[in-house]
């Protein structure tokens, strides 16, 4: 299991107790320094604050359950405009909108799309590029985010 999703597990309902939606992680590795970025949201929006309260639950998780074995920084951060997007519900919840996306392989030629969401069907995710559909596979996502 990749270390997101054991992440995500642990702390998954403690966030949604505290009366956020956790929208994503990101672990990022780049040489020494580990980032766990962690993404939230609420229906009033998102404030200091609350990323501080739950940093501190977080934490506290983390440091018991003790998931990643080095030396990283925690980030708790609202979506923002530019919303990252890494679930089915979100490619269906934003259909219509604009979305930069990514992929790990290319999908027909090409690992970088810029469009408008459609949704989902089954696996994939559907963008319209220049008037062309693509489906792209959500297991082979890299990377996406809403255009501001």
């Amino acid at each position: 299991m990749a270390i997101q999703d054991q992440i995500e597990q642990l702390i998954e309902l403690p966030i949604e107790s505290l009366g956020y939606e956790l929208v994503g992680i990101e672990y990022i590795k780049n040489g020494h320094h580990t980032v766990l970025r962690i993404y939230i949201d609420a229906e009033q929006g998102i404030l200091i604050e609350d990323c501080e309260r739950v940093s501190h639950q977080v934490s506290g998780i983390l440091e018991v359950e003790d998931p990643i074995s080095s030396a990283y920084s925690l980030e708790v951060s609202s979506p923002g405009f530019d919303r990252p997007l890494f679930k089915a519900r979100d490619f269906e919840r934003f259909a219509g909108s604009e979305a930069k996306i990514s992929m790990k392989l290319p999908v027909q030629g090409r690992r970088n799309f810029k469009g408008v969401l459609q949704g989902m069907d089954g696996d994939e995710i559907l963008i319209l590029v220049d008037g062309e559909e693509y489906g792209l596979p959500l297991s082979k996502l890299a990377k996406a985010r809403l255009v501001a």
